[in-house]
């Protein structure tokens, strides 16, 4: 690695011999032999969340990725929970902050922290070369120096992915963008987390919304979308992967002290008006319930219940059964 590689405090200007070792990694079996195999189970950087490998973590500008990021770093770091409901392991996290300077870090950090101490096992840069021109080996690098870390982030990833090669399309060019990577988390089975945009215009499947080919999308392990949402929730986490099942968190910023909140429930729970949301809940706990009970239990008007009941089932919130209400996939029911 040259010097111009080498990040104060995350690296060293030593060369790292990664080819010799990666080539002594497996990577092919006959197929009694593959089915004979006992791997271990995924590591989770943030369980159900965040595991190992490449993360794509998009969002509109403004959303609040950075402060998503932060907070998930100083959790992980330090061990406890994430979100302020998810359990996590500590272990040392590199956190890559390329738009950032040192000043805006600390206030950040601050407002986070609280009083609680900062984690050593939290390193922050603000400068990193492009992963093709050194940066691969600068983290690489950290990783050797850290072998129990945990998680990577680099914010954004736009500043590190580096030059296309002459003559690539658009898809092979953010395949290897993203490739680079995944050689680092797939070698060292660690969590690595590419901050990045999604298009100005929206679309019904989150994935197509990330900014990019689906080179993106297609080389990354997980792929994870914050949009901002209505009704309770201020914002909706999209996640799907090769090792995550898809699933949506509603989430709640709170700006007093930099931190997201994974709200209980499902998303769908917090992204409705509050009249819909106190059907639902009622609903869930009271599969079949018929709309004269919903109103009983809720306290909501009769009519109100009627109508609402109606349209909820018309945008497949709710199904019919037998002259009440069931949550589609919940209760038995069917959807």
């Amino acid at each position: 690695m040259s010097e111009s590689s080498y990040i104060p405090g995350v690296g060293s200007p030593d060369p790292l011999p990664l080819q010799p070792t990666q080539q002594r990694i497996r990577t092919a079996w006959t197929a009694d032999e593959l089915m004979a195999a006992q791997f271990p189970e995924p590591r989770w950087a943030v369980p159900g969340i965040i595991s190992e490998g490449v993360n794509l973590l998009a969002g509109p500008p403004k959303v609040g990725k950075s402060w998503l990021s932060l907070g998930l770093a100083l959790s992980v770091a330090a061990g406890g929970q994430a979100l302020e409901r998810v359990q996590v392991d500590s272990g040392p996290v590199l956190y890559l902050a390329l738009e950032d300077t040192a000043r805006r870090l600390q206030t950040r950090m601050r407002k986070i922290l609280g009083t609680a101490p900062a984690p050593s096992t939290l390193t922050l840069a603000t400068s990193c070369p492009a992963l093709p021109q050194g940066g691969s080996e600068a983290i690489a690098q950290w990783v050797e120096r850290h072998p129990d870390a945990r998680m990577v982030i680099i914010d954004v990833f736009a500043k590190m992915r580096g030059l296309s090669m002459p003559g690539a399309s658009a898809y092979d060019a953010d395949y290897a963008a993203v490739g680079h990577a995944k050689r680092i988390a797939d070698h060292y089975g660690i969590a690595i987390v590419l901050v990045h945009h999604v298009r100005k215009a929206g679309s019904d499947d989150f994935l197509a919304e990330v900014s990019g080919t689906n080179g993106l999308a297609g080389a990354a392990d997980a792929t994870l979308v914050l949009k901002r949402a209505r009704g309770q929730a201020d914002g909706v986490l999209h996640v799907t992967g090769r090792d995550v099942d898809e699933t949506e968190y509603a989430l709640r910023f709170h700006p007093e002290a930099g931190a997201w909140q994974l709200l209980e429930g499902t998303a769908a729970d917090h992204t409705i008006g509050d009249t819909r949301a106190a059907i639902l809940r009622f609903v869930r706990a009271n599969p079949g319930a018929r709309p004269k009970q919903i109103t009983e239990g809720t306290g909501l008007e009769p009519a109100l219940v009627r109508q609402t009941c109606s349209r909820m089932a018309n945008d497949a919130q709710l199904l019919r059964r037998a002259g009440g209400y069931a949550v589609p996939n919940e209760n038995g029911g069917q959807g």
